[in-house]
């Protein structure tokens, strides 16, 4: 239980940062004040690590000729695909993660993907085993 609190935390910080950086990716909180901005930022992140650990592990699986063909390149479209579903999906809440483009998705989930790979190996020491 604490493994999945620490990755929901680093991916809502790594969203935070993702939306302050990339100008074409934002984070609609339900209400202006700061305990509805963070709980909406851990919500659209476990919306994010639903739609990774589910939709994206079939993706993978099924383009995994791609991956090969383009020596991994294929990856920064499904992560940016996967961003976009996420904000497809956080839009029918009526607020969470906003995306304008595809390939502001794009570079939206390269940022993502940096920041979050960061912040799990500061926080490494601090995740139990199993």
């Amino acid at each position: 239980m604490a493994r999945f609190l620490i990755t929901l935390l680093i991916n809502a910080v790594a969203l935070w940062v993702t939306a302050s950086v990339v100008a074409g990716v934002r984070v609609v909180p339900f209400a202006p004040d700061t305990g509805a901005v963070i709980g909406t930022y851990l919500v659209v992140a476990l919306i994010f690590g639903l739609v990774n650990t589910i939709v994206g592990t079939v993706v993978r699986v099924v383009a995994f000729p791609l991956y090969i063909l383009t020596l991994g390149l294929f990856a920064l479209i499904v992560n940016g695909a996967m961003l976009m579903l996420s904000a497809w999906v956080s839009g029918f809440l009526g607020f969470g993660l906003v995306v304008d483009d595809f390939w502001i998705g794009v570079l939206g989930a390269i940022v993502l993907s940096i920041v979050s790979w960061l912040l799990s190996l500061i926080l490494r020491p601090m995740t139990p085993r199993r």
